[in-house]
């Protein structure tokens, strides 16, 4: 763990050096980054500070409960940390126990208390949606607890099984929800978070007012951000670019991987989409000069009796029922042109 570190601090100095930028956000996910420990992260946290300055920033660290994370929170907190994201899952202990997941709901309720303890004031809750043993009730009741925890941000993700995992291995013994039962769970989740004070701002993150995910916001708004770290992603000058996967890749340094040119506008019309917000014409004229193209708008008016699409003069946005298709809805969309 020192070794990477140590490989992580030396990519921020190296990359700061060479774009002489500032940043406004920094994130310590996915995997569990709490495993690392306050004394690492503290470092890589004051090294991105003295590079990148991250005045008045949001800095978030993801953790899991399960654990005392009592004195963790104090340290990193005091180093400026502001955000935390709690791998909970569900506030359901046979949800939890079907997941494999290691901590109780009893525990994520501790492990809250103890973030407040802490003093943060901004703190996100992962719900997984169309699990195992999931029912309407069973998700009412981990909404309810998100509420009554008083967090700001849920981020609602639907289960998709991922090829290589133990799940994907054991997939025909999974008691999951078939496609129409799990769509209507998301359709559940948006109007039950809605009704708690989460707004919609993305396709699975809902938020209190002020307290949406401005680093996140960077990934749909097509702005710029550097990863570090195995498999990390970066968007920069217009090249999208990634770091290998192996970890001894990363610790021996090998170049990063060429993903091809990004920023395009069809690129940031998708990322768009993805927002409830959706495509309008001010960020389009920001960006490129233009509006929204009046082919594209027509294209989606054309889905909005079906209650997929919402237009105005303005621009257009997916409903929740639109966000359940928005892959083929938005290829239909952006590509109309030429069908």
């Amino acid at each position: 763990m020192d070794e990477y570190t140590n490989c992580i601090i030396k990519q921020l100095k190296y990359e700061s050096e060479r774009c002489g930028r500032r940043a406004d956000t920094l994130y310590f996910g996915g995997g569990t980054p709490s495993l690392l420990g306050a004394e690492r992260i503290i470092r890589i946290v004051e090294t991105a500070q003295s590079c990148y300055g991250l005045e008045n920033a949001e800095i978030t660290v993801e953790a899991n409960p399960g654990q005392e994370l009592l004195n963790f929170f104090r340290e990193i907190r005091a180093v400026g940390v502001n955000r935390l994201s709690l791998g909970m899952q569900s506030a359901q202990d046979e949800e939890l126990r079907l997941l494999g997941r290691r901590h109780t709901a009893q525990q994520a309720a501790r492990c809250v208390e103890q973030a407040r303890t802490a003093g943060f004031e901004n703190i996100s809750l992962d719900l997984m949606l169309a699990v195992q043993g999931q029912t309407e009730e069973s998700l009412r009741r981990s909404i309810q607890f998100c509420a009554q925890a008083g967090v700001e941000h849920v981020s609602a993700y639907l289960l998709k099984i991922e090829p290589g995992t133990a799940y994907f291995k054991n997939r025909s013994h999974l008691r999951v929800p078939n496609e129409d039962t799990a769509a209507a769970l998301y359709l559940l989740a948006c109007e039950e978070l809605e009704n708690n004070g989460y707004h919609q701002y993305e396709i699975s993150n809902f938020a209190k007012h002020g307290f949406q995910s401005q680093h996140n916001l960077k990934y749909w708004h097509c702005e710029e951000y550097l990863g570090f770290g195995p498999a990390a992603h970066s968007f920069y000058q217009g090249r999208r670019f990634s770091i290998p996967k192996s970890i001894g890749a990363f610790l021996r340094g090998e170049p990063s991987i060429p993903q091809g040119d990004g920023g395009s506008f069809e690129e940031f019309a998708m990322l768009a989409l993805r927002l409830t917000e959706g495509l309008t014409d001010a960020r389009c004229s920001e960006r490129f000069g233009h509006p929204v193209p009046r082919w594209m708008k027509a294209a989606a008016q054309r889905y909005q009796s079906a209650g997929l699409t919402v237009c105005t003069k303005d621009g257009f946005h997916f409903t929740p029922r639109g966000f359940l298709v928005s892959n083929a809805l938005t290829a239909e969309i952006l590509y109309s042109k030429n069908g």
